[in-house]
């Protein structure tokens, strides 16, 4: 796949690299991609194409650019990504779930005039096509979420696939707690000066004991 640098994502995507909401940071991501694809990376897409649209069945990815999917190493299974029954309820959850990036949205200055939700759909639209979407959502448990950090607080991850186009649009965000996310950092903090601390200790100890091997 070849990423596409087009403008009208490309502004909402610089958008929702960082969004501070208060309680809580949402990191978005909302990438396109051309599927383009020849010889090798034909075949390549084809067979997942077929086995990805088995949906919901248990069968593992056999291949991918990440390498068999099938090996026991991998943590991507085919089970993961869901085929969504439609636009609605994913728009509907997505919304839901941006409603705080919104308010941010209207307060920055140099944005858009209109609301961000309707900047959103309008950005996917155009360089998707939602109404010839068909449209995907990676769904895991904690073990495999890439997102599965303690400090997250809710995450997404959908792909809209526009077979006529040949285009992929990524679309992922994840809200991270402060308070988590500080307390994780403090926990590391502690972590790190208790390490130092032994060390030192544990050179002091050799060192002395040295000296005094040396004044026997």
């Amino acid at each position: 796949m070849k990423f596409l640098d087009l403008p009208p994502v490309s502004r909402i995507n610089s958008f929702l690299d960082h969004v501070d909401v208060g309680d809580y940071v949402v990191y978005g991501d909302l990438e396109a991609y051309s599927c383009k694809l020849a010889g090798l990376d034909k075949k390549l897409s084809k067979s997942l194409d077929v086995e990805v649209q088995a949906g919901s069945s248990p069968l593992e990815l056999s291949a991918s650019p990440l390498g068999p999917l099938a090996d026991s190493s991998s943590q991507l299974r085919a089970n993961h990504f869901l085929k969504e029954d439609g636009l609605a309820k994913a728009e509907e959850n997505i919304d839901s779930y941006l409603l705080e990036v919104s308010k941010v949205w209207s307060k920055t200055p140099g944005l858009c005039e209109n609301p961000f939700l309707e900047s959103l759909w309008t950005s996917i639209d155009e360089v998707i096509c939602l109404r010839e979407c068909d449209l995907y959502c990676y769904k895991s448990d904690l073990e495999t979420d890439p997102f599965g950090e303690k400090a997250s607080i809710w995450s997404f991850n959908y792909f809209f696939y526009n077979k006529k186009m040949k285009r992929i649009l990524y679309f992922s965000c994840r809200a991270v707690s402060k308070k988590s996310l500080d307390e994780e950092t403090t926990e590391t903090s502690s972590k790190l000066y208790n390490y130092n601390s032994d060390s030192e200790a544990d050179d002091d100890t050799a060192k002395y004991g040295m000296a005094n091997t040396m004044d026997v």
